[in-house]
């Protein structure tokens, strides 16, 4: 460890030399991050700091968390990126307006951490292209959880990246988000070289005795060696030197010091920032002077520089917590005084708050604001904070519950549910009205079902709605009815919740698009198909509408697509789902990206862009990846099925076996169309009777089963089992007429026609689905023709339409039903050659996403962007495959994908 007056660094040899690896790498191009482990007082902060003060050609950028400041947003994230905010210019211009808003720098769309993490990474990366960066991050537990959260995006991918990143922290468990990363911890010294330490801190020495007692009672902390060195007398250690004895020590020395000299201490342990200019201020206010800020220096707890700051935390802890109560609060009135506030209202307003003891609306009020600030920059913990705050400084019991419910919301939106719960349980306690009643037990409910997901959370959820006015909570109705529509539950839930809502909601005019989706989603379940589909045409349209304009939102889109895909309307299923990402992605909407890309990967399955649907599949996983969130595998289901991966369906199906309350239908449908690609048509009967069993009691099954039932039915001589799902079919192509209604209604015709009259059927079917976007419809249709013809014995006829749908379908990637095409040709003496291998098949998940997103003419600035990535770590991907594939550039890439 490094003497603090001498400058000698003792021991901890092994320790530099695993950093020193990490560095050494770092400046070849492969970054890497490290949590540095151990006690207070262990030489946490000195290992990094001899680490940093022997580089040569380094950026350097340091921050670090301070105790009972650890909510003002992105505060510590300021203090690392300051050094090189100028390298923000060269950003895409969402990760640029996400900065200048967490930095207060411009007004802008409230930034989410996934941006603000991908803009850090782009500084960081950027800085490194002048020189290696080394970033330090001292006491990580106290750093606002905003920072926590990006800096540890950042560290996970920083693979490729001229940047090296060492955290220190006192525990893995304080530092969650952290925990992945290799951890160095650190341990006490060994007696010589403690004795080494102590011979340099105290070099008139102390008698042998008193040495031993030294060794033992600080066992190997390098802290309190020094501090039992310096306070040790002929006797040796004055008081109790256990539990606690550094902190014990530094309060003995504060407490010791003159009263001016004490007051500067007081003051700099309540400003964190370390504020030269503002720490002057307000020893100003306090009648002190620059004699006792040098007082201050010289009793061994404070350093000055560019910026003040503790010889320890503890130190300053030490000071805070044993400065009398109303001496703190005239620190806190002082540094209030001192601080601009039009620089920075809201650490006016946090130390003006930590100034008074009672009730001041006027304080509460701009702490109110200052949480407003807070939410613009995307600071949901500081949200949080700065509205409890000013609920118990709110006169009136009404008022102070409005607060704590309002903080409670943004505790739950920073992903902390148990502390909002204990925030609505003191709202409660304050015996609100019957409207705040009403809201808290709406809030509690909404916090069960966010945490649990569970049939109950989320009857309970619509059971707390019933209290409230129907215009408060028609989105909370709307969530929970599309949330039970994939749910295992009772036969008769949902239509009874369907009818619940329709009597108890009334129509809104003029109607929003989400209005209408809910009524929509209602009659669907209420009604027969060709009374309910007018509305669902209606909700469709408004949302296709909707999705046009600059400011439409991308909440809720998913199910307007859901709703094309009951209509069978192709073009809006594909339109909606495409501007859903659109939006999500320029907005920065991570909490619903994943899911509009899953959807689009359906829509684009649904039309047979099978290679486009598994980028988006693929896109999906990496955004997941990055926030943390669940990777649903309904899409991956369905594409396999179409696909013909038995393996991968198997895989997906195995998963599913474990969750709990999941509506197994789109499950059993997805093995009916894997089954009727392979042949196999009892077993896909069998899977589809049990989505038709469950439909008719009551659950929501995706409407395409209908056309695989059909089919199935047809192949196994059971025409008796498709008749109702050939009137439903029918039914929509009358209500609701275009290329794949009309086209599925003649092709369920066709199959269902035991004469020869089929063949017109068959030949319209094909007529409709060529003119459409449905390519993999208009292939199954011509696979479907030719197997009727060589049952009739037309084989020169079959030939052509098996050729060319075996072709397409190939094409396609639909291996499943080209194989069933291969083998009908077969049978008619026409082998088919065996399919050349996919070049792409050695490729990862993540080359292959890369690959086709150069290909399409994206830069690799906007496909960095797009799997949360620098763009370094693009050009490594593209390196990797160029080099799988045999090719050299971007041209040779994109005639492959041809």
């Amino acid at each position: 460890m490094t003497d603090i007056r001498s400058g000698l660094f003792v021991a901890r040899e092994a320790e530099l030399g695993e950093i020193a690896s990490l560095t050494a790498a770092a400046a070849r191009g492969r970054g890497g991050a490290m949590l540095v482990l151990g006690d207070a007082g262990i030489g946490k902060s000195t290992l990094i700091g001899e680490v940093a003060s022997r580089f040569d050609g380094w950026q350097v950028l340091r921050a670090g968390g301070v105790e009972f400041e650890s909510e003002l947003p992105y505060s510590a994230l300021h203090q690392l990126c300051a050094p090189v905010l100028d390298h923000r210019a060269g950003l895409p211009v969402p990760q640029r307006s996400a900065l200048d808003a967490v930095f207060g720098l411009h007004a802008g769309v409230r930034p989410t951490p996934m941006l603000v993490g991908l803009a850090v990474l782009g500084l960081l990366s950027a800085a490194g292209r002048r020189r290696p960066v080394f970033c330090a991050v001292d006491d990580v537990q106290w750093i606002d959880a905003g920072s926590r959260q990006v800096l540890a995006f950042v560290a996970a991918r920083v693979a490729v990246e001229r940047v090296a990143m060492v955290f220190a922290a006192r525990d893995v468990a304080s530092v969650s988000e952290l925990g992945r990363l290799p951890a160095l911890t650190l341990t006490g010294l060994s007696d010589s070289e403690a004795l080494t330490l102590l011979r340099y801190r105290a070099p008139f020495g102390h008698e042998a005795a008193i040495v031993q007692r030294i060794l033992a009672e600080a066992a190997g902390n390098p802290l309190a060696l020094v501090e039992f060195a310096r306070d040790a007398g002929p006797f040796g250690l004055p008081g109790d030197a256990g539990h606690r004895a550094v902190e014990h020590r530094f309060v003995s020395r504060f407490l010791r010091l003159p009263a001016p000299t004490r007051s500067v201490l007081a003051l700099a342990a309540a400003e964190p920032t370390g504020d030269l200019v503002l720490l002057r201020r307000a020893m100003a206010i306090q009648g002190l002077d620059a004699v006792d800020l040098t007082a201050a220096e010289d009793s061994g707890l404070l350093v000055t520089g560019p910026r003040v700051h503790f010889r320890h935390p503890l130190a300053r802890s030490a000071v805070y917590l044993s400065t009398g109560a109303e001496a703190r609060r005239q620190a806190h009135a002082a540094l209030a005084a001192g601080t601009d506030v039009d620089v920075d209202p809201d650490r006016r307003a946090w130390h003006q708050a930590n100034a008074i003891t009672g009730p001041d609306e006027e304080t509460a009020a701009e702490l109110e604001r200052s949480a407003g600030r807070a939410q613009r920059r995307g600071g949901l913990a500081a949200v949080a904070a700065f509205l409890e705050r000013a609920a118990r400084l709110t006169p009136g019991r009404s008022r102070q519950a409005r607060r704590l419910l309002a903080a409670a919301r943004a505790r739950l939106g920073s992903g902390a549910p148990s502390a909002a719960r204990e925030l609505v349980d003191e709202a409660e306690r304050l015996q609100p009205d019957a409207v705040d009643r009403r809201a808290a037990r709406l809030l509690r409910a909404t916090i069960d079902y966010h945490v649990a997901r569970s049939i109950p959370a989320t009857i309970a959820l619509i059971e707390a709605a019933d209290g409230m006015g129907p215009d408060e909570v028609r989105e909370t109705y709307l969530e929970a009815f599309a949330s039970l529509m994939f749910s295992v539950d009772e036969p008769g839930r949902l239509r009874r919740l369907a009818l619940h809502i329709r009597e108890r909601v009334p129509q809104r005019q003029p109607p929003r698009p989400v209005d209408l989706l809910l009524q929509a989603l209602v009659e669907q379940h209420l009604r027969p198909v060709d009374e309910a589909m007018p509305l669902m045409r209606r909700t469709v349209d408004a949302f296709r509408d909707h999705a046009r304009t600059s400011d439409a939102d991308p909440w809720w889109m998913e199910r307007a697509c859901v709703l094309s895909v009951d209509l069978g309307d192709s073009d809006a299923m594909e339109e909606i789902a495409d501007r859903q990402v659109e939006l999500a992605r320029a907005q920065g909407a991570y909490a619903i990206l994943p899911h509009a890309l899953r959807f689009q990967a359906a829509a684009r399955t649904i039309v047979g862009r099978f290679a486009d649907a598994q980028v988006c599949i693929i896109e999906a996983r990496a955004v997941d990846e990055a926030a943390g969130t669940s990777n649903l595998v309904g899409s991956d289901l369905m594409l396999a099925a179409w696909s013909g991966d038995v393996d991968r369906f198997r895989e997906i199906r195995e998963k599913l076996r474990g969750w709990v309350g999941v509506n197994f239908t789109a499950l059993h449908y997805a093995e009916g169309v894997l089954c009727n690609g392979s042949g196999d048509h009892d077993s896909a009967l069998d899977a589809l009777l049990l989505v038709r069993d469950q439909h008719r009691r009551g659950a929501y099954a995706v409407t395409a089963f209908h056309h695989e039932l059909v089919e199935a039915a047809a192949f196994v001589g059971r025409p008796e089992e498709a008749k109702e799902s050939a009137d439903w079919i029918g039914d929509v192509a009358r209500v609701n007429p275009n290329a794949w209604t009309t086209g599925a209604h003649l092709l369920a015709c066709a199959l269902l026609d035991p004469g020869l009259g089929a063949q017109d059927h068959y030949r319209a079917a094909i007529s409709r689905f060529a003119g459409s976007r449905m390519r993999v419809h208009y292939a199954r249709a011509r696979l479907l023709y030719g197997q009727w013809l060589r049952r009739v014995g037309r084989r020169a006829e079959a030939r052509v339409e098996l050729r060319a749908a075996h072709e397409l379908l190939s094409t396609i990637g639909a291996r499943g039903f080209a194989g069933r095409a291969a083998r009908e040709l077969d049978a008619i003496g026409e082998p088919t050659l065996a399919d050349d291998a996919d070049p792409f098949a050695g490729l990862s998940a993540r080359e292959l996403l890369v690959a086709r997103k150069v290909a399409s003419g994206a830069g690799t600035k906007e496909v960095a962007a797009l799997l949360f990535v620098s763009p370094r770590t693009i050009d490594a991907h593209l390196r990797n495959l160029y080099r799988k594939l045999g090719i050299t550039s971007r041209r040779q890439l994109r005639e492959l994908l041809r």
